[in-house]
């Protein structure tokens, strides 16, 4: 039974491994992609800062369909059978934190990008030493912990446009998306390999004498 779950195990390692990564595409200025970005398992992508006041603004992403339960969108992100690694990345979920130096809080953003717009989910004041990243989303869609403030939807319409002027203004549109994209399927293609490395070597372990 090893044997053969090593040889599929092989065998799909290999197709991932040749294939074809997207063009290496640039994130749009001033943005700056964060050094090992890729290697984090959670964590911002890009940076920048903005204003005169210092602004530091840091943009973490995941794909919408690990965010979403099962079947809460019907049009989630398909996989190309290649080992799990999907073709067509169409919808990200975007974690934006916007900060001042001497404030001990920053304000916090849950937007669907797509490759034509970008809508706010949320928004919500929190402490800087709050989790950020891939946990900040899971722990913003669970709830629980800080008042996270009215329902975005419920908030008054002149608001809710105030607000997407807000972060606009900052960079955070629909530009972001052909880089996020790439980024997003470099980083599963390299997880990816990995797993079945990993996987591979504890199956391959030496039996005890």
């Amino acid at each position: 039974v090893n044997s053969i779950l090593l040889r599929s195990l092989k065998e799909h390692y290999l197709e991932v491994s040749k294939m074809t990564p997207p063009p290496k595409i640039s994130p749009p200025k001033p943005y700056t992609i964060v050094k090992g970005a890729l290697d984090q398992t959670s964590g911002p992508v890009l940076r920048r800062s903005y204003g005169e006041a210092g602004e530091e603004i840091s943009i973490s992403v995941a794909r919408l369909s690990n965010i979403m339960p099962p079947g809460a969108d019907s049009d989630s992100d398909g996989s190309d059978g290649a080992g799990g690694v999907s073709g067509s990345i169409s919808q990200l979920f975007l974690h934006v934190d916007i900060s001042r130096p001497e404030s001990s809080k920053s304000l916090q953003f849950l937007c669907g990008l797509y490759p034509d717009a970008v809508g706010i989910h949320s928004v919500c004041l929190r402490s800087k030493t709050s989790a950020s990243g891939a946990v900040a989303v899971a722990a913003a869609t669970k709830g629980g912990g800080e008042y996270q403030g009215r329902i975005f939807q419920e908030l008054d319409e002149k608001v809710r446009d105030a607000f997407h002027f807000y972060i606009e203004a900052r960079g955070i549109n629909e530009k972001l998306f052909p880089f996020l994209q790439a980024w997003l399927y470099v980083k599963d293609h390299r997880n990816l390999i990995r797993w079945f490395k990993s996987v591979g070597a504890v199956i391959n372990e030496p039996k005890p004498e």
